[in-house]
């Protein structure tokens, strides 16, 4: 009896806690169907009435703040970066996880020492880079500073290191190499771990703001993050054109999450943290 009751108990919980994350959800799409004057109005109002459906459609008319181009270059940008970076942290996490090589352990840690550092510290080495490579507004520029993910490559070098050796050998036998064993057997076996930190990127990715502001100077390059920003300045303030591009923007990763969940966390899980 005392079992049931506490599980009861911690579903009511886990509930009501569910419906608090749920908050932000609900007050984006509000918002998103409202006017100006009702957003900012003292009488809380639970859904407008009538919906102002239009403040979708007008998102992406407006000339001044090109959405449409906002969500493709989102989109390439993420996509990019998750296919590149999640394939260069599986190699590296591989390598020095399983393959002895002298000084593997001294990589490991310089590797590590980079996470010490803030992000927001190597912006200005970085766009001096970029800039002297001629990478202002290009594709390149938003993408390549990126690619290599210390994270990524631990978190890949601890689900290694769990590997079966006995595949391994298996491997050896039929005369594989080391990349042999990595593309046929260490691969297929660690979709999980894959998935879950790909999905991890590419909401990172998605919601970058200050990268993408700093080298996609012209509306052309600009992303969904920098868009929305378009739309609370000092000259225009535009709240239900920030909330339902908001609301849009944060639909896909919502979906991601959903469809992905169960991913996310066994590959968390399976990752292991020992070495």
């Amino acid at each position: 009896m005392r079992y049931k009751i506490g599980n009861v108990i911690l579903h009511i919980f886990l509930v009501l806690a569910a419906l608090v994350f749920l908050v932000p959800i609900y007050v984006l799409f509000r918002n998103s169907l409202m006017v100006d004057q009702q957003i900012t109005s003292w009488e809380w109002i639970w859904f407008a009435i009538p919906p102002h459906w239009e403040n979708f459609p007008n998102l992406f008319a407006d000339i001044l703040v090109p959405m449409a181009s906002g969500f493709r270059n989102s989109a390439l940008i993420a996509v990019s970066t998750v296919v590149l970076q999640t394939t260069i942290a599986c190699m590296a996490g591989y390598a020095l996880g399983r393959i002895p090589v002298k000084g593997r352990g001294f990589v490991l840690g310089f590797i590590l020492s980079t996470m010490l550092i803030p992000g927001q510290a190597l912006f200005v080495p970085l766009f001096v880079l970029v800039a002297k490579l001629g990478w202002i507004n290009t594709i390149q520029g938003l993408i390549v500073p990126s690619l290599f993910n210390a994270f990524n490559t631990f978190m890949f070098r601890q689900y290694f290191l769990n590997f079966p050796s006995e595949l391994e050998d298996a491997g050896r036998v039929d005369g594989l190499s080391y990349f042999g064993i990595f593309l046929r057997l260490a691969l297929p076996n660690s979709w999980s771990i894959v998935i879950a930190l790909a999905s991890l990127t590419l909401v990172n990715s998605w919601n970058a703001f200050l990268w993408p502001l700093l080298i996609g100077q012209t509306p052309k390059w600009w992303t969904v993050q920098v868009n929305l920003s378009g739309y609370l300045t000092a000259q225009v303030v535009k709240l239900n054109m920030a909330f339902a591009g908001a609301f849009l923007g944060a639909l896909p990763m919502l979906i991601v999450f959903f469809v992905l969940q169960r991913y996310i966390a066994a590959g968390i899980t399976r990752s292991g943290i020992k070495g």
